[in-house]
């Protein structure tokens, strides 16, 4: 059964330097308060996994966190660039950031061989992609039923997976809906896990299209109301487009971002 622990003491037991960490979630149910407990206990030379890195990453590289960065996209969802993931790739600031790209479908059938136990994922996509040339990553394998050259990518398997959802019960069942990405595939392929919820109920009610993960997947649940902002959670909160907006500026500038990083993050 998952443990219900505070969030500080989660990260403090679940994250590890060196780790390999996946934070997932597709615009949807984004862990973002839990990124800001790791950058808050200061961890480093993490490999950082996620679909669609966005403003959260942005926080982790920026903070000096990752050393490696696996992905399949990144930005500023509807705004532009990611500045400290570019600051770290061009200039080495705060440390160097090494990538691993792979296409949204590569990245997802990683998770689900991780899942599944098994060692890579087999699929059509990459071919005559600028790809193939850049990402040690991938081979080619043959079918041997029709004897078509297929694609093959290695199984993701973070030591850590960390989620958002929108609640839990009491024995750490965790439920959640809406546009749910990748968040189940990557627990599943992980060694730990760390759930954060909106809030923990008695019973789990029956939603349509809700995704369950029984408490025994699960290594831990803390209740974090508000843990997916400034992203949203359907039927609690919705999107705050104006702080994708304003992370624009505060990421363009080192100076600017370090003070936003000491008053909003690396505090008590």
């Amino acid at each position: 059964m998952a443990e219900l622990v505070g969030l500080a003491e989660g990260v403090a037991s679940l994250v590890r330097d060196g780790d390999t960490v996946a934070l997932e979630g597709f615009t949807h149910l984004i862990p973002v308060r839990a990124g800001q407990e790791i950058i808050r206990q200061g961890r480093r030379d993490l490999t950082l996994v996620r679909m669609t890195p966005d403003i959260v990453y942005d926080q982790l590289i920026g903070a000096g966190c990752a050393r490696r960065l696996v992905f399949s996209w990144g930005g500023n969802p509807g705004v532009g660039s990611l500045h400290r993931m570019r600051d770290a790739v061009q200039n080495g600031w705060p440390a160097p950031l090494e990538l691993e790209e792979h296409s949204h479908a590569g990245m997802a059938n990683r998770y689900v061989a991780g899942a599944s136990g098994l060692p890579f994922a087999v699929l059509r996509g990459y071919a005559g992609t600028d790809l193939v040339a850049h990402t040690t990553s991938l081979a080619t394998v043959t079918c041997p039923f029709t004897g078509e050259v297929l694609t093959a990518v290695p199984a993701l398997r973070p030591d850590v997976t960390v989620i958002h959802a929108q609640r839990a019960d009491r024995e750490g069942n965790v439920q959640l809906w809406g546009l749910t990405g990748v968040q189940k595939e990557a627990v599943l392929a992980a060694s730990r896990s760390l759930v954060t919820v909106e809030e923990v109920v008695d019973e789990l009610e029956p939603l349509p299209d809700a995704v369950v993960l029984p408490g025994w997947v699960v290594t831990a649940v803390a209740v974090v109301p508000g843990g997916a902002r400034p992203s949203y959670a359907q039927g609690y909160y919705d999107r705050d487009n104006r702080a994708y907006l304003e992370w624009d500026a505060v990421s363009r500038d080192r100076d600017t971002f370090s003070a936003w990083l000491s008053e909003n993050v690396l505090v008590a």
